[in-house]
C-alpha cells in the first residue's frame, strides 16, 4: 500500500471517531435534559376579584345657564337721568335700576288728577240734584259717565309716569351699564343685564339611545375647566320632548347649586348624568382582561401558582374598572399585569398590585398597564360609548 493510500484510510478513520463521540455526547446531553430542566416561574402582577358599586355614566358637553335672566330695557323714550345701582352688585325684587326724565308725565298726570277731582264734585252735585227730584237721570248719567272717563285718564297718566322707573323684576346680580346718565333711550334700548344665579340651570343634549334612561330628578354631576375638581350635583328638570332632526338628541336641562357664584351664565361644563347603579358588582382591572376572538378571557391563578384560562362574561366598562357577569367568583385571584406571555398551567409568582418589586412581564412596572400584545385583538365598544361633540348643539351624537 502506497503512503497516500496509508494517509486517506487514517483520515475517514479519524472522522468515523469523531463523529462517533458527538452523537454519543448528544444522547447523553438528552437523556440528561429530559428530567432535569424546567421553567422558572413568572412574575405577573395580580389583582383579587373584587365587589363595587357599577353605575353607567353618560358624559357630554353643556352650557350653563341663569335660573332667571333678562335685559332691562325702557318702554317708553326719554332722557336717563339716573343709574342708581353698582354694577355688577346683587339687588332685591323692585330696587330702581334707572329713572328717566318724567317732567312733562308729571304734568300730565296732575292734570289728569284735576280732571278727576273736577268730574267727582260733578258728579256728586247732580247726584244730590237727581235725589231732590229735581234732575232727570240722564243728567246723572252723563256725570258718571264723565267720571269714569277722568279716571280712566288719571290711571293712564299714572302709568306713564311708572315707566319712567326701570326696577328689579327679581333678585339677582346687575351687569355693566349700557347707557349713561344723560343719554336719550328709546322703547327696547337696553340698559344692562340682571341674573339670578343663586340656583343654575345646565343644558345639553342627549342622544335618542340614552333618552329612555334620563328620567326627571335623576343626578347628574357638573364641572368646568374654570375651577378643577369643584363639581356639583343636582337633578333633572326638564326633558325637550321635540328630538332635533339634524342631530337626533333633545335637549335636557337639570338645576344645580352654585355656592359662591362661581358659576356664571354661558361657561361651558362637563355633565356626566347618572343612567344605572348596581350595588355589589363583581369588578376586576380593566387591563386584565384579554380577548380571543369575540370571547374575553383572564388568567386565574390556582392555590398552587399555576394559571388557568378561563372565559368571562362581561357587563359595564369603566376607565378602571370591568364589571364581570359569569366566569368567576368573589375573591379569585387573577393576573392583571404580565399576561401575554403566560399559557395554560404556566408557574407564576404572583405580585399583589401596588407591590414592589421587579419589572413585570411584558414589560410592565407593578402598578402599571402592560403593554399590548400585537397579537391580541383590542377591546371592543364599552357599554357607554364616547360619541362626538357637535360644536353647534354642545351635544353628542
Amino acid at each position: 500500500m502506497t503512503q497516500g493510500s496509508l494517509r486517506r484510510v487514517f483520515m475517514v478513520l479519524v472522522c468515523v471517531t469523531l463523529a462517533g463521540a458527538a452523537l454519543t455526547g448528544c444522547k447523553k446531553k438528552s437523556k440528561g435534559g429530559a428530567g432535569g430542566f424546567a421553567m422558572p416561574p413568572m412574575p405577573v402582577e395580580t389583582a383579587t376579584v373584587s365587589r363595587q358599586t357599577v353605575a353607567e355614566r353618560f358624559e357630554t358637553v353643556g352650557t350653563l345657564e341663569a335660573t332667571e335672566s333678562v335685559t332691562l330695557v325702557s318702554e317708553i323714550p326719554g332722557i336717563v337721568r339716573q343709574l342708581p345701582f353698582k354694577e355688577g352688585e346683587h339687588v332685591n325684587s323692585g330696587a330702581l335700576i334707572a329713572h328717566l326724565d318724567d317732567a312733562q308725565l308729571v304734568a300730565e298726570r296732575d292734570r289728569a288728577a284735576a280732571l278727576k277731582s273736577k268730574a267727582q264734585t260733578s258728579y256728586d252735585r247732580v247726584a244730590q240734584v237727581v235725589e231732590a227730584k229735581a234732575g232727570s237721570p240722564q243728567d246723572l248719567d252723563d256725570a258718571k259717565s264723565a267720571l269714569q272717563v277722568a279716571e280712566a285718564d288719571l290711571a293712564l297718566a299714572e302709568a306713564r309716569l311708572r315707566k319712567t322707573r326701570i326696577r328689579a323684576p327679581f333678585s339677582g346680580i346687575v351687569g355693566v351699564r349700557r347707557v349713561s346718565p344723560g343719554a336719550f333711550i328709546n322703547p327696547g334700548d337696553p340698559i344692562t343685564v340682571l341674573a339670578r344665579i343663586e340656583q343654575m340651570r345646565v343644558a345639553f343634549y342627549s342622544p335618542e339611545r340614552y333618552l329612555s334612561r334620563l328620567k326627571l330628578g335623576s343626578p347628574v354631576t357638573v364641572s368646568t375647566t374654570a375651577y378643577a375638581g369643584f363639581e356639583v350635583t343636582g337633578p333633572i328638570m326638564a326633558l325637550d320632548p321635540v328630538l332635533d332632526e339634524t342631530t337626533r338628541s333633545s335637549r335636557v336641562v337639570a338645576q344645580v347649586p352654585n355656592p359662591e357664584d362661581r358659576f356664571r351664565p354661558g361657561m361651558s361644563a362637563t355633565v356626566s348624568a347618572v343612567l344605572s347603579q348596581r350595588e355589589g358588582a363583581l369588578t376586576i382591572p380593566s387591563e386584565a382582561v384579554f380577548m380571543e376572538g369575540n370571547q374575553a378571557f383572564v388568567f386565574v391563578v390556582k392555590p398552587d401558582s399555576m394559571v388557568t384560562k378561563t372565559g368571562v362574561t362581561l357587563g359595564t366598562r369603566l376607565p378602571s374598572m370591568v364589571e364581570v357577569l359569569d366566569g368567576l367568583a368573589e375573591n379569585q385571584m387573577i393576573v392583571r399585569a404580565g399576561h401575554q406571555k403566560l399559557f395554560e398551567g404556566a408557574k407564576v409568582m404572583p405580585i399583589p398590585s401596588g407591590a414592589g418589586g421587579a419589572p413585570q412581564a411584558g414589560g410592565a412596572a407593578p402598578g402599571q398597564n402592560a403593554p399590548p400584545d400585537s397579537s391580541q385583538k383590542s377591546w371592543p365598544n364599552a357599554v357607554i360609548d364616547s360619541s362626538n361633540t357637535n360644536p353647534a348643539k354642545g351635544s353628542t351624537q
